[in-house]
């Protein structure tokens, strides 16, 4: 058994420890999906405002596999489904005068941002405010429909709809969530890894075969994942020259692009068990915007013994590569389903998309 990491609580950790009884494969039915998994980013992020219980239940209407809930924490130490931990451009938090004082400036991995911010509100504050759409230029209809109707939901919310849902349909719907800036959290007192391992664990989703993978753009948190989580990891990739922000703060040279190298790969490999890189890392675009040939990422990944999980899948021409645009107006569909189908005979395991509907007609074919 590996040495646990030194971030969970001298407690929490040993009660973790005393828990672990996975064997060593006992992640490996995840590595032989018969099939590519849709994965529904935010949940059906391209039609109702991220993160909202009706942007998960859409996405699972519409066939998707998984759920994706981003996770921040309050200032009571309770997780909830928030792309960033400001909370300005996804909530009506600036319309609320009771809480103009708390608008303030913080440094999030070593860049500033102003707003409001989930740690300085407690849930039943949270609970007070609605979503609504983060990108209303591309997406008015979203904003103009369904803006100041839904809450912010807890993980927890999250995961009881999970099994509602899986119930209601005959298929059990998968989870897939995030720890956002995890080293950030950490370092004010509210780490995410803790409650998230509880989480699973009350749920009974940390267990062989549980629809589960956790995800994060740092490693240091994943690596300590490992020695207490028996469900699967995945490594995201953030923009090719940037660094995990862990890597930042150790003073750790490497860069995402350099994490992507073959060898770097199977070292990734000895602690996640798939890898979420950015469509470019797969397909790359030139200035132009239009595809350029397929590097050999996914054979890489596949040679390290990894699943695939490429982000973000997007119908609006503003997201889609010059080829597969309808026209040059940002906010209309393109051909997303022929873009995903040129992922999905590049190999890779699953998708990342706001548009679940397009990815699953796209792999059954409909």
């Amino acid at each position: 058994m590996k040495r646990l990491r030194t971030f969970l609580l001298p407690a929490f950790a040993a009660a973790m420890l005393a828990a672990m009884s996975a064997p060593a494969d006992a992640r490996q039915s995840h590595r032989d999906h018969a099939e590519p998994i849709v994965i529904g980013h935010r949940g059906a992020s391209g039609y109702r405002p991220e993160h909202t219980l009706a942007a998960y239940r859409l996405a699972v209407r519409l066939g998707a596999d998984y759920i994706e809930p981003d996770l921040a924490i309050t200032k009571d130490g309770v997780l909830v489904a928030r792309h960033e931990p400001e909370i300005g451009g996804t909530t009506d938090v600036a319309d609320h005068p009771e809480f103009a004082s708390r608008r303030t400036t913080k440094m999030i991995d070593g860049q500033p941002f102003t707003g409001w911010f989930t740690e300085d509100f407690t849930l039943a504050e949270l609970k007070t405010l609605r979503a609504k759409e983060r990108i209303p230029d591309l997406r008015p209809g979203n904003a103009a429909a369904y803006d100041g109707i839904y809450e912010v939901p807890t993980l927890q919310e999250v995961l009881d709809l999970r099994e509602r849902l899986s119930r209601k349909y005959g298929r059990e719907i998968g989870v897939y969530p995030e720890t956002k800036h995890p080293t950030y959290f950490r370092d004010i007192g509210l780490p995410l890894e803790e409650p998230l391992i509880r989480a699973l664990r009350r749920n009974g989703l940390d267990r062989r075969r549980a629809p589960v993978f956790v995800q994060s753009f740092e490693v240091s948190n994943l690596k300590a994942l490992d020695d207490v989580l028996k469900v699967p990891l995945v490594q995201l990739f953030g923009a090719k020259a940037t660094k995990p922000y862990d890597f930042v703060v150790s003073g750790d040279p490497r860069t995402y692009e350099q994490l992507a190298a073959p060898a770097e790969l199977r070292e990734i490999a000895r602690y996640a068990d798939g890898v979420g890189p950015s469509k470019d890392y797969i397909v790359p675009r030139d200035a132009a915007g239009c595809s350029l040939a397929p590097t050999s990422f996914v054979d890489d990944a596949h040679r390290a013994g990894l699943l695939v999980h490429p982000y973000t899948f997007r119908a609006e021409n503003s997201f889609l590569p010059c080829e597969l645009r309808s026209s040059t107006i940002p906010t209309r569909h393109g051909d997303l389903e022929a873009e995903v189908r040129q992922f999905f005979d590049l190999g890779v395991d699953g998708v990342f998309v706001d548009h679940p509907d397009y990815a699953v007609d796209a792999r059954d074919g409909d």
